[in-house]
């Protein structure tokens, strides 16, 4: 078992493939945190302001539902990939987090976006969990070649 989780919420496979590249061309173990309802393409439509994305992302405290959870135990070092949802972590990021007991380990967030950047998220769930160790985070368009030394070193 390798003391790295790679996590990550994918609701249209451009994360999940970037995570599934830095777990396996690294050896580190990986989650996907599902939701209990896959998102449709009509629930990730952003310019509908009643759509199932937009009505969560509008009610911070909301907590989409997922299927499973994981045990993070064993692990030093837990990496959360997500998409960037409205410059921000999706909130079923915040559904993960408190479904497991992340003190005591180093997190790395990663988002995968075509514009926004990774500090704002980080910055909004450090001041969601203030007692929780939330690394440098890492924006990643495909190209994966600076994740080890990011999570391993920075």
């Amino acid at each position: 078992m390798s003391d790295v989780l790679v996590t990550y919420f994918s609701a249209s496979g451009v994360t999940k493939k970037v995570a599934e590249k830095i777990a396996g061309e690294n050896g580190y173990d990986i989650f996907e945190i599902e939701p209990v309802d896959p998102y449709t393409a009509e629930d990730l439509d952003y310019t509908n302001s009643s759509s199932r994305s937009t009505v969560e992302m509008n009610d911070k405290s909301f907590r989409p539902p997922i299927a499973e959870t994981c045990d993070v135990s064993g692990y030093d070092t837990v990496v959360i990939g997500f998409p960037v949802w409205w410059y921000t972590a999706p909130t079923i990021i915040n559904t993960f987090i408190e479904s497991v007991d992340l003190s005591g380990k180093t997190i790395k967030t990663f988002c995968t976006s075509g514009g926004s950047g990774i500090d704002k998220c980080v910055s909004d769930l450090q001041a969601e969990y203030p007692e929780l160790n939330f690394a440098k985070g890492m924006r990643f368009m495909g190209n994966v070649s600076k994740a080890k030394e990011w999570i391993e070193n920075e």
